[in-house]
């Protein structure tokens, strides 16, 4: 047999190639988590985007826009959506502009969205992406984004669905979520990783909903200047 004939240096061939496909592994799990987001896998998060929060949240009626916009596109792609509500007994009902009729809010006290949807989330083995949208940042988007990263979920937050009464807390809310492994991202950026291709038979309705730009919600002010939170 080989092994007889060649001795040694075989072996040393072996431990070689053990090396090397231990290195091989070792780089497959070093690599980024790319952050794909993929309808069959995703499911989009409504955060507390109720009455009394109306005049108190930096860019409301923004907000709820883009969150309106990403709800349509989550519908026409056949994406689970989940909503809550805090405390509604005293902060009221999920404004009727989002469009979420058809949807039963959960309610909750808790500064996380998980505990109140545990039984949905655990319902689901399929699910990889959160896509998150919703109020207020340095509350309960930031602990539901930790309590999914938690989970082993990714968790991409729609930073222009997302905001709270203080811009600075808004500011170091996402950067705090971004430290702990979350993908910022914009509507329009996952809506189009969501449809895939100019082909998919959803494509022209969704784009009707993306050809006007997302209205602003006061990013750019955040994002300018080098901001070094954000690094």
């Amino acid at each position: 047999m080989l092994w007889l004939v060649q001795g040694p240096p075989f072996f040393l061939w072996l431990k070689n190639m053990a090396s090397v496909s231990s290195w091989s592994k070792k780089m497959a799990a070093a690599r980024p988590i790319l952050g794909r987001v993929l309808p069959g896998s995703s499911i989009l998060f409504l955060c507390d985007m109720q009455e009394k929060f109306r005049h108190n949240i930096a860019y409301f009626p923004q907000i709820v826009s883009v969150a309106a916009r990403m709800l349509r596109v989550a519908r026409l792609l056949e994406v689970p959506v989940l909503l809550t509500e805090q405390y509604p007994q005293g902060l009221g009902p999920t404004v009727p502009e989002l469009g979420a009729e058809g949807l039963q809010p959960l309610t909750k006290t808790c500064f996380s969205m998980v505990p109140a949807l545990q039984q949905e989330l655990d319902s689901r083995p399929q699910l990889r992406s959160v896509l998150l949208c919703g109020i207020e940042a340095q509350a309960c988007i930031l602990n539901t984004t930790l309590d999914l990263l938690d989970r082993g979920l990714q968790v991409h937050v729609v930073v222009d669905a997302c905001s709270s009464r203080s811009q600075v807390d808004r500011l170091v809310a996402l950067a705090r979520m971004r430290q702990s492994g979350a993908f910022l991202s914009t509507s329009e950026g996952l809506i189009l990783q969501l449809v895939g291709d100019a082909a998919h038979p959803q494509f022209k309705e969704i784009q009707k909903l993306i050809k006007e730009p997302a209205p602003d919600s006061g990013l750019l002010g955040l994002f300018q200047g080098q901001n070094p939170l954000l690094h």
